[in-house]
């Protein structure tokens, strides 16, 4: 079985360099491309919040510049633990331009640095001054009664 293996495999292998001459543009591994994005923050450009109302929780984080240390150290945060987040539906706004004043910086109205956790019926649950800890994000939005009900829901293997 081996020995065929070895010679199916040289056979082979003019095919396979032409293939990937041919197709250079082409990505090596198709299954790489089905692969979800991992943590993507969205801009707070034209934004609307009611549009992820009974979607998402939404976390805003503010700063007064994309170089304001703790908006990177926020930032690495979420990336570093962006699956636990994911799993609890979080969609996460940066807004880093005090002076376009973004729909979103006029209605939450922040000072510096902020990070503003609104649950999924739209309401404020949660403002911090300083950068928070996935895990203790994690913690605040488990407590949440729909996050309860969507855990019951997932236990009884409904959702």
């Amino acid at each position: 079985m081996t020995r065929f293996m070895l010679f199916a495999a040289l056979a082979l292998w003019p095919f396979a360099a032409i293939a990937q001459e041919a197709g250079a543009d082409a990505p090596a591994d198709p299954a790489a491309e089905e692969q979800p994005a991992g943590f993507q923050p969205i801009v707070a450009d034209g934004v609307n919040l009611d549009d992820f109302l009974w979607r998402n929780r939404v976390v805003v984080v503010f700063a007064q510049s994309e170089f304001d240390p703790a908006f990177g150290e926020q930032m690495r945060n979420f990336e570093a633990r962006w699956p636990e987040m994911e799993e609890r539906d979080v969609v996460v706004i940066t807004d880093t331009d005090p002076a376009a004043m973004s729909s979103v910086r006029q209605k939450l109205r922040p000072r510096g640095f902020q990070l503003v956790l609104i649950s999924k019926d739209g309401v404020v649950v949660l403002r911090k001054p300083f950068p928070w800890d996935v895990r203790e994000l994690s913690r605040a939005i488990d407590k949440l009664p729909l996050r309860q009900e969507e855990i019951r829901l997932k236990r009884s293997g409904l959702q």
